[in-house]
Order: C-alpha cells, then sequence, then structure tokens
C-alpha cells in the first residue's frame, strides 16, 4: 500500500503560483497513476488533474487547462502540481491520490493524502 504526503501549500496573491508536491512511500510510485483534487470549504471534492504511470497521458478540468500542469518524477517517488496564474477560486484543500487503474475525472482513487491548504488572496 503506498502513502502520500503533500506539501507546498501556502497563501498567494492572486496571478502568483504555487508548486505542490506529492512525495509517496511504502510502494513504487511508478505503479500507480496519479491525480490531484480539492474541496472547498463546504463544497464536494473535486477533480483537478491527473497523470499516467509514465506520465505520458493527463488530463485536467476545463477550471485549471492552461494555469496548472501535473507532471511526475518516478525516480523521486513524487507528483507535483504546477499551478500558475491563480485565481482566488482557487482557494481549497488539495488532494493527491494513487490509483493501479488509470482513472479519469473521478474522485474513486482507493489511497489519498491528508491535504495542503492553497489560499490565493484578491
Amino acid at each position: 500500500q503506498v502513502q502520500l504526503v503533500e506539501s507546498g501549500g501556502g497563501l498567494v496573491q492572486a496571478g502568483g503560483s504555487l508548486r505542490l508536491s506529492c512525495a509517496a512511500s511504502g510502494r513504487t510510485l511508478s505503479s500507480y497513476a496519479m491525480g490531484w483534487f480539492r474541496q472547498a470549504p463546504g463544497k464536494e471534492r473535486d477533480f483537478v488533474a491527473r497523470i499516467s504511470w509514465n506520465g505520458g497521458s493527463t488530463y485536467y478540468a476545463d477550471s485549471v487547462k492552461g494555469r496548472f500542469t501535473i507532471s511526475r518524477d518516478n525516480a523521486k517517488n513524487t507528483v507535483y502540481l504546477q499551478m500558475n496564474s491563480l485565481k482566488p477560486e482557487d482557494t481549497a484543500v488539495y488532494y493527491c491520490a494513487a490509483s493501479l487503474i488509470l482513472m479519469g475525472a473521478t474522485t474513486r482513487y482507493p489511497y489519498w493524502g491528508q491535504g495542503t491548504q492553497v489560499t490565493v488572496s484578491s
């Protein structure tokens, strides 16, 4: 079973950038397709982006397309989410998740991290 730990969240002004990291342990990250999700207060957890095992396939929610980039470094057992041109509506707790199966825009990933807070001020 894989364990996931997110980091890199924080407070940033609108228009700024952050890079989130998701470090995996317990199992080799290359065995898993990975996703990023976010949950704003009082709202459901939403899909943000996902990446295939070797990084050859990525998929984004329309709300972040062109601003966010998901990537991975399997040698470092880490997945990243580069977030540019941040908006106040991007404020949420961001979670990474892992699945042995390549998933679409769904929250049905079996393994989750604890989340990292991203706050974008206007």
